[in-house]
Order: C-alpha cells, then sequence, then structure tokens
C-alpha cells in the first residue's frame, strides 16, 4: 500500500515542474523562431543588394542606372516590405572600371511574447566595378 500511495503522491509533482518548464520551453521555441525570421530577412537584403549591384555595375548605358538598379534590388528583396526598404546606389561616375556601391538598410525587432527584446536596422552593402 505504501508504495501506491507515493507513486500517487508523486503525480502532483511532476504536473507543477511541468507547470513551470512549458513557459520556458515556449519561449526559448519562439525566440528560435524569431532569430530565424530574422536571419531569413538578412540574407533576404544581402542577396537583393547583390543583385542591385549586378544591375547597376551593367547599367551604364541606360538613361538612369540608378533607378535600373534600386528596380533590380526591389525585385530581389523577396519577402520583405517594399516601403519599408532604403536603398541607396552611390556612384562617383558611370564611366568602365569606376566603382558603384549599392547599399540597402531594413529594420527588425525580436519579439518574444509582446515583449520587444531587440530592434535595429539591418543593412547590407556591395561594391562593383562598372562594366
Amino acid at each position: 500500500m505504501k508504495l501506491s500511495r507515493r507513486i500517487e503522491n508523486e503525480r502532483g509533482q511532476t504536473m507543477v515542474e511541468f507547470a513551470i518548464v512549458v513557459p520556458l520551453l515556449l519561449v526559448i521555441v519562439f525566440g528560435i523562431f524569431q532569430f530565424g525570421v530574422l536571419y531569413n530577412d538578412y540574407v533576404a537584403l544581402t542577396d537583393a543588394t547583390r543583385v542591385g549591384a549586378r544591375k547597376a555595375a551593367v547599367s551604364r548605358h541606360e538613361a538612369n542606372p540608378e533607378a535600373e538598379a534600386e528596380a533590380a534590388l526591389r525585385d530581389a528583396a523577396v519577402g520583405l516590405t517594399q516601403d519599408d526598404l532604403e536603398v541607396v546606389v552611390d556612384a562617383t561616375a558611370w564611366e568602365h572600371g569606376e566603382d558603384v556601391t549599392v547599399s540597402a538598410s531594413y529594420p527588425y525587432e525580436v519579439n518574444l511574447l509582446g515583449l520587444v527584446v531587440a530592434s535595429g536596422e539591418l543593412e547590407s552593402e556591395t561594391t562593383e566595378r562598372v562594366e
């Protein structure tokens, strides 16, 4: 009788431990998810600036190479909100061999269960030589 009574009494202890651990595990899982979304946005932004810089490098004969580069960057920025995306195309001269730099920034926010843990700007910059 003592053994079965002891097992029944320990069931409540297990439930209490479970109730204490579950919120912590949920915060960790949501944190992993939020940082995964943040990393995905960073990779998308970096790839988009690379595409924009490549377009700028080959667009020196276009009427407006800055607009061409920005349009290419925005088209390549899949999954990013276009209104929040800041793009800068900087070229000293659109001559063969000169450098063109394309930079972009995008806001981020790490939100865990309604609490903003981190926020700021993701930034990426790529420089190519004009062809």
